[in-house]
């Protein structure tokens, strides 16, 4: 995901799967005007842009960033946070139920969700799990630390796309189109590399482990997204998934 030319400032920088020292990022301000904001995000270019946004905002302070579900959970049982900032797609698990443990432990902490999925039993799991809010990395805004603010006064901020489908959810789901059976045709027009990225693109892989994983250049798992996008007609990656899911591609070479 490009998320602009931002560069990291305070934090100190932290490996993607580095356990942080309690010492290694600050206590809590004495400001009662500065949020603290806890990091959960394995991908390091992404961390390390929120870390940024989050350092350069005067009403938040960056008190935790990690970069798996382990570091994360070990943190929450003996420290607290107002905000986690969270990915769900993690090396060694997925956040949900971290959420939950979250807003159980912690009910003043709120959860914001930052993730490629954009399925509606995963968009429907988090808010029911108490996520405040839910943003597909692929319509991720510029200022992260604005939008971690504004949720402190009371907003809930929501990709077009998710709104759309917890919109229809609530409605009945009279105008959702039913999931279509797996469509042969469909499938033919994708070479089995783009199907393997689709898939792996589904499951929250960045472009980078995708890359790692089939062992060529993120240049060449970048040139088969955009010729997927063509292929399914779509402009980003959470509506890639969606429609694949609608059509019935994805599940049919990983699993």
């Amino acid at each position: 995901m490009k998320m602009g030319g931002a560069k990291r400032a305070a934090p100190t920088k932290l490996g993607a799967t580095a356990m942080p020292d309690a010492a290694a990022i600050p206590a809590a301000s004495s400001s009662a005007l500065r949020w603290r904001v806890a990091l959960l995000e394995d991908d390091a270019e992404v961390r390390h842009f929120f870390e940024a946004c989050i350092a350069a905002h005067p009403e938040l302070e960056l008190v935790a960033s990690l970069g798996l579900m382990a570091e994360a959970t070990a943190w929450f049982d003996s420290h607290q946070a107002d905000i986690l900032l969270t990915d769900l797609a993690l090396p060694d698990g997925h956040a949900l139920e971290l959420l939950r443990q979250v807003v159980r432990s912690q009910p003043a902490c709120e959860v914001l969700v930052v993730s490629v999925f954009g399925d509606e039993d995963t968009v429907l799991d988090c808010v029911r799990a108490g996520a405040v809010g839910y943003i597909q990395k692929d319509s991720s805004p510029a200022d992260i630390a604005q939008v971690i603010v504004d949720i402190k006064h009371g907003a809930s901020p929501i990709s077009p796309m998710i709104a759309r489908k917890l919109l229809l959810h609530v409605r009945g789901g009279a105008d959702a189109r039913p999931a279509a059976a797996p469509d042969p045709a469909a499938a033919m027009m994708l070479t089995p590399r783009e199907t393997e990225v689709l898939e792996l693109i589904s499951r929250g892989y960045s472009y980078g482990e995708i890359a790692r994983l089939q062992g060529v250049t993120k240049h060449t798992v970048q040139g088969h997204i955009k010729n997927l996008y063509s292929k399914l007609a779509v402009h980003s990656r959470g509506e890639a998934v969606f429609e694949a899911s609608r059509m019935g591609l994805l599940g049919r070479m990983l699993g």
